[in-house]
């Protein structure tokens, strides 16, 4: 059954729209390259969400095949290329697995 990764990311004061795109486009470049992963989006929470978000202010939904992917998902150089990014972007994650 797949299995959606959601991660919510804090991020940094002064990160710049240019610098979210770069991120964005880094992490949805992962579809293809990691296997089992399906889907990958990213995107800023709806407006009416941001003042339950909790501070949150960027969010990802992956896609994944089986339970078994997320942990190739998590050790994979594509994803670690990523993570990388996310720590110079951001202070705080929030990350839950469900599969349906």
């Amino acid at each position: 059954m797949p299995v959606y990764h959601i991660v919510l990311f804090r991020l940094k004061q002064g990160v710049t729209p240019s610098q979210l795109e770069n991120w964005s486009r880094v992490s949805q470049a992962m579809v293809g390259k990691i296997p089992g992963l399906v889907s990958l989006k990213t995107n800023q929470p709806l407006p009416i969400s941001v003042p339950r978000a909790k501070g949150f202010d960027m969010g990802l939904v992956a896609v994944l095949e089986t339970p078994a992917h997320v942990e190739g998902y998590a050790v994979h150089p594509a994803h670690l290329e990523v993570h990388k990014l996310r720590e110079e972007l951001c202070e705080d994650t929030l990350a839950y697995d469900l599969e349906f």
